[in-house]
């Protein structure tokens, strides 16, 4: 019997993540999770919809997907999981009949068992997931091959859904309330990473900085961070999407004083007004966030910072534009995201006054891309003649090596090009080039 299942993996890196877990349960169970969606029994789209854009293109890939002979001959089945079945719940059946099932994200550790049912499959006798992992990477299992785990850096989350309901997002309707994974499981997956291979973990969540605020005894991203920098000194640790208010000097100090922890902070600021900030039910303003800046910079001079923002948010008004710009040119960051605001129903800024028009929205984004770049790129440029450590990631086709420093974090900051090493190595380089957010090394 064809128990083949393939994946299509849409979104975000916490997307990623899921889908890497669904695809260790089905191996786990059984099945062959592979690559190639023309020969797939199954085909699984793991669909993002935090704004109408992502939703647009997780539409767009489950329509393609239907097309494929054998969905389309009724010899396969395609399922759809993730987000867009957590918003829309019912309302997907009767817009896509294509589809044969839809798992919302709180049901996804269900896969197998549905999946079963529809193959008329019964799996062998369900094998622990933490001892199938272990035979894999031991050699004793052959990785499936559909696997897409990163064998030199790798996402581990450590909480899910959020408590801060900003006025623009619909993530708490979609993900949930937010809830802390457990130091133990998360120390399992970090092991299990890093016995794959993983030289870099890169943690993530909706809201890190919260990590352990929820549990009956209370701890905190610090100390997570302090625990699995000294288990495991030689691994890289990331953290990503951390708010400022996650930002204490608890925190710094342990990033300080870890060699192997990123001096890399991702802090989504969206706006430095604080009225629009109120209305977006955010706190802060850009004194609070230039206090901040600064603070960080003076703990640890070395750091490197990233920041999102959203233009054109309602009710922005052209002065508010401008302080953001100014703010910008300020150059706390290394790094910066631009999104145009993006209306989404069911969410407290829909019904906000002032909704800007979208070519209105698109050019101020647009404006704040290009002032990044002028501010960013010779801030990179600065690094020539610095000497970093190079995680060595993969090759280009014609044999360049590439992989990223502490301050690259994976898929958004460019990479670094090497002339030496393999895969895997940590290399030291001195930075001889930039081209915008690429650098070159020897």
């Amino acid at each position: 019997m064809n128990t083949s299942i393939a994946f299509i993996t849409l979104g975000c890196a916490k997307n990623e993540v899921d889908t890497t877990h669904m695809q260790e349960r089905l191996s786990a169970a059984g099945f062959a999770v592979t690559n190639n969606l023309e020969e797939a029994r199954f085909v699984v789209v793991n669909t993002c919809s935090f704004i109408q854009a992502a939703t647009e293109e997780s539409i767009e890939a489950i329509l393609e997907a239907s097309e494929l002979p054998q969905i389309v001959s009724g010899e396969a089945q395609l399922i759809v999981t993730g987000c867009m079945p957590s918003r829309y719940g019912k309302e997907l059946e009767e817009e896509l009949p294509e589809v044969s099932a839809f798992i919302p994200c709180h049901k996804e550790e269900d896969i197998v068992e549905l999946i079963s049912q529809l193959s008329g499959y019964k799996t062998p006798v369900q094998e622990n997931l933490s001892t199938y992992l272990l035979d894999s990477v031991q050699g004793n299992r052959e990785p499936f091959e559909g696997q897409i785990i990163k064998p030199v850096s790798a996402y581990v989350k450590i909480s899910d859904g959020c408590n801060r309901f900003c006025s623009y997002c619909a993530i708490p309707y979609i993900r949930g309330r937010y809830h802390s994974f457990t130091f133990d499981s998360i120390l399992q997956e970090v092991e299990t990473r890093i016995t794959q291979g993983a030289k870099e973990i890169v943690l993530i969540a909706q809201d890190t900085g919260r990590w352990g605020t929820d549990f009956d005894t209370p701890s905190s991203l610090a100390q997570l961070l302090s625990n699995l920098a000294e288990l495991y000194p030689s691994t890289w640790f990331r953290v990503m999407y951390i708010q400022p208010e996650g930002i204490t000097d608890e925190f710094l100090d342990v990033v300080a004083s870890h060699d192997n922890i990123c001096s890399y902070f991702d802090i989504p600021l969206q706006q430095v007004s604080s009225r629009l900030l109120h209305l977006m039910n955010r706190k802060g303003s850009s004194e609070e966030f230039r206090t901040l800046l600064t603070h960080i910079k003076e703990r640890i001079p070395e750091v490197t910072l990233r920041t999102t923002f959203i233009a054109g948010f309602p009710g922005e008004t052209e002065e508010e534009f401008e302080d953001l710009c100014d703010f910008i040119s300020e150059g706390f960051f290394d790094y910066i995201g631009v999104f145009a605001y993006s209306r989404e129903e069911g969410t407290r800024a829909y019904d906000l006054p002032g909704q800007l028009s979208e070519d209105e929205k698109l050019e101020r984004a647009q404006q704040l891309r290009d002032l990044a770049d002028t501010v960013c790129a010779p801030k990179i440029s600065d690094r020539i003649g610095q000497q970093m450590q190079v995680l060595v990631e993969g090759e280009e086709e014609d044999g360049q090596l590439f992989g990223r420093a502490k301050c690259q974090a994976p898929e958004v900051d460019g990479v670094t090009y090497v002339k030496q090493g393999t895969v895997g190595d940590i290399v030291t380089v001195t930075i001889t080039d930039t081209l915008l957010y690429e650098m070159e090394g020897e």
